[in-house]
């Protein structure tokens, strides 16, 4: 599978209303289950989790499930799925699914505890994993989308993915971003395995390989200047007449509601900029306060380069407006055929799996 940042297409995510409807969850939930047995059972349960961290393996297992390819809700339903066709399942393929959509992502970390809990398994890494990619997709990327769907997947001995989705309420889109544990060296210096979506709008991006000297300057910010003036820097900054390319705008900064917060980071000395934004309370307008900081009053800029490092092909058969990287999405396809036809479906459902198949153009 390729590792790199390529762009071969673009594929619009709009936001869809509505659930799948009972009559195909039931048989996405049985697919799914199917194609992940017999993933782990040849491969692994790690073989899992790099395929569903891969973004074109993880939307073409949406489409054999039979969801639309261009849809939002194919990163719900699927993982949604995936966790129910795999309930009861858990031990004996050494894959646990936490998390989902809405209020069921906040039930993450009590999910891996009590998994945690039955394997004698330590449950700090795992938790401080989920909370953590959720802060920084949520925080330390300000790129217009609000996370609502994190599904948090690991294995007995420790391994992890993550698959969680934002949307975007002024363009109705979604993004999506992918995580594996086994690839994160730095939590806040380009940890994903792939982000989903062009975007849409400049964005605040203080995970960028570039955006080093900025996390080093905001950290050295917070822990060395004092809450007072750091307040009296925000509001002269609220008074700027900023350039209209600049990403971030201050209207929504107010610095007398940031007293606190900013006290707490100032009593609690955080070492380095991962542990500052893993400290309660430190949201999207303390890092955006003190990146103003950073850039406006010391000189130092974080990145503004939008993340997303991977699209689909959006038609694209005449190059336009990428071409189709072909031969990435005919191994996708090509893996899920061989899968479906080891499982143990139904005749009509292994037809109707096939024919999803050949849809999405393998003959």
């Amino acid at each position: 599978m390729p590792t790199g940042p390529r762009r071969t297409g673009i594929a619009n995510l709009p936001l869809h209303g509505g659930k799948a409807p009972p009559w195909l969850f039931e048989r996405m939930v049985k697919l799914a289950r199917e194609i992940t047995i017999v993933i782990v059972s040849d491969f692994g349960p790690d073989e899992m989790l790099q395929r569903l961290s891969h973004p074109y393996w993880f939307q073409a297992f949406g489409c054999v499930l039979g969801f639309d390819w261009h849809s939002s809700g194919v990163t719900t339903t699927l993982c949604g799925a995936l966790k129910e066709g795999i309930k009861g399942m858990e031990k004996d393929l050494g894959l646990f699914v936490a998390g989902g959509k809405g209020r069921t992502s906040r039930q993450t970390p009590a999910e891996i505890e009590e998994w945690s809990g039955k394997l004698s398994l330590n449950p700090e890494p795992l938790v401080y994993a989920s909370r953590l990619s959720a802060k920084v997709d949520n925080n330390a990327i300000q790129d217009g989308y609000q996370l609502y769907h994190h599904t948090f997947i690991f294995t007995k001995r420790g391994s992890w993915a993550v698959v969680q989705q934002g949307m975007n309420d002024d363009n109705k889109y979604a993004r999506r971003y992918h995580w594996l544990g086994e690839t994160v060296t730095d939590f806040v210096n380009e940890p994903h395995s792939a982000i989903l979506s062009e975007g849409h709008s400049a964005a605040l991006n203080l995970v960028a390989g570039e955006s080093d000297s900025a996390r080093a300057t905001i950290t050295d910010i917070a822990n060395d200047t004092k809450p007072e003036n750091l307040l009296a820097d925000l509001k002269k900054i609220t008074t700027l007449s900023l350039p209209a390319h600049h990403p971030i705008d201050v209207s929504d900064i107010h610095p007398d509601s940031l007293s606190k917060i900013l006290l707490s980071v100032y009593e609690r000395q955080p070492e380095d900029f991962e542990r500052l934004l893993g400290l309660p309370g430190v949201g999207a307008k303390t890092l955006r306060a003190l990146s103003l900081i950073s850039e406006l009053v010391y000189g130092v800029a974080p990145s503004y380069r939008d993340p997303a490092r991977y699209s689909f092909a959006h038609g694209g058969k005449d190059g336009y407006p990428y071409p189709v990287d072909r031969e990435t999405y005919d191994k996708s396809i090509e893996f899920l055929a061989k899968v479906v036809n080891k499982t143990l479906l139904g005749i009509s459902e292994k037809n109707d799996a096939v024919n999803r198949l050949r849809r999405l153009g393998l003959e």
